[in-house]
């Protein structure tokens, strides 16, 4: 899937993608998962311009092995308004965020609270956490998890908060780091 959204240019319809030189081709292919049964797929230049771009705006440095679909969709939710209860592009809480970014990238239908939710993914070690995990917050030893959002990358997650809406924030920042609880993975 080419992250055709940052660049109007990028063909509807071609089946094949380009390299500039075989060395590229050898380089890329191999950093990229393929589709199922599918070759790897190879980035063209500008691939990777649009890849780059995407994790820029997300604030972490990519390494061309997170899931692009993951990426362009959560790029594609920056910005929304918080709304409790709702999961719409015209407003969504954290659950509703997690929910349909999940339905749209792996195509999976999670519950829909925080504390449902991480009652029902495998625990992971924070030092082991890979982009497209949830992390999950509270705000003290035995108060119930309140908040949900999806792990990127460098310590990165994307949520939506309710004094902000979507956006990407630090698992270092102090609020965040006092209150992290647990990260967990949902079988994909």
């Amino acid at each position: 899937m080419v992250l055709s959204f940052f660049f109007e240019q990028a063909p509807a319809t071609s089946d094949r993608l380009l390299v500039a030189s075989s060395q590229q081709a050898s380089f890329l292919s191999g950093l990229l998962p393929s589709e199922a049964g599918d070759e790897p797929r190879v980035l063209t230049p500008s691939d990777s311009v649009a890849y780059n771009k995407a994790a820029e705006r997300l604030g972490i440095e990519t390494s061309y092995t997170e899931n692009e679909s993951l990426l362009e969709s959560v790029v594609s939710w920056l910005g929304t308004p918080y709304r409790y209860g709702s999961s719409s592009k015209s407003g969504t809480d954290c659950s509703g965020f997690v929910t349909r970014v999940f339905k749209e990238v792996y195509g999976l239908t999670l519950q829909r609270s925080s504390r449902s939710m991480f009652s029902s993914v495998q625990r992971v070690d924070k030092k082991d956490m890979q982009t497209g995990d949830l992390v999950f917050f509270r705000r003290g030893p035995g108060q119930p998890i309140y908040h949900v959002g999806i792990y990127l990358k460098d310590r990165k997650f994307a949520h939506a908060a309710c004094n902000g809406g979507v956006m990407v924030s630090s698992l270092d920042q102090a609020y965040y780091s006092r209150n992290f609880y647990a990260a967990g993975r949902v079988d994909r």
